[in-house]
């Protein structure tokens, strides 16, 4: 979607965000923005770790069971 957008569209978005939260607030909105990001890639790098921990242990598991 994204994608889509190219240079001029993201122009006019940024001088339409500049136009309605003023030159003051931009700052602080990018500031919050990034921190959600972070926090949202902190939270599923940590989901995606667990799932394959829990992977391993079940290949472990399985694995001691054919040996028997």
């Amino acid at each position: 979607m994204l994608a889509n957008i190219g240079f001029p569209g993201l122009i006019l978005i940024l001088v339409i965000a500049l136009v309605v939260f003023g030159p003051k607030k931009l700052p602080e909105i990018g500031k919050a923005a990034g921190h959600t990001l972070k926090e949202f890639k902190k939270s599923a790098r940590d989901l995606t770790g667990d799932a394959a921990d829990e992977i391993k242990e079940a290949r472990d598991i399985v694995k001691g069971d054919e040996s028997k």
